[in-house]
C-alpha cells in the first residue's frame, strides 16, 4: 500500500469515528473506536497500552 493510500485510510478512518462519537469523551474511548476502525480496513494496529507492554517487556 502506498503512503497516500494508507493515510487516507486513517484520516477517514479517524473522520468517521470523530463523526460517529459525541465530543467529551475520554481518549481510551476514541483509542478503542479507532483502533477498532482500523482493523475492520484490514491494517495492522498496536494500541498505547499493548505498545507500552511490549516495550518494558524488551527491557
Amino acid at each position: 500500500m502506498e503512503i497516500n493510500d494508507l493515510s487516507g485510510q486513517i484520516v477517514d478512518a479517524a473522520m468517521k469515528v470523530h463523526s460517529a462519537l459525541a465530543p467529551g469523551l475520554l481518549e481510551s474511548a476514541y483509542e478503542g473506536c479507532l483502533i477498532h476502525e482500523l482493523r475492520k480496513r484490514g491494517l495492522p494496529v498496536v494500541s498505547q497500552r499493548d505498545g507500552i507492554k511490549r516495550m518494558v517487556h524488551k527491557l
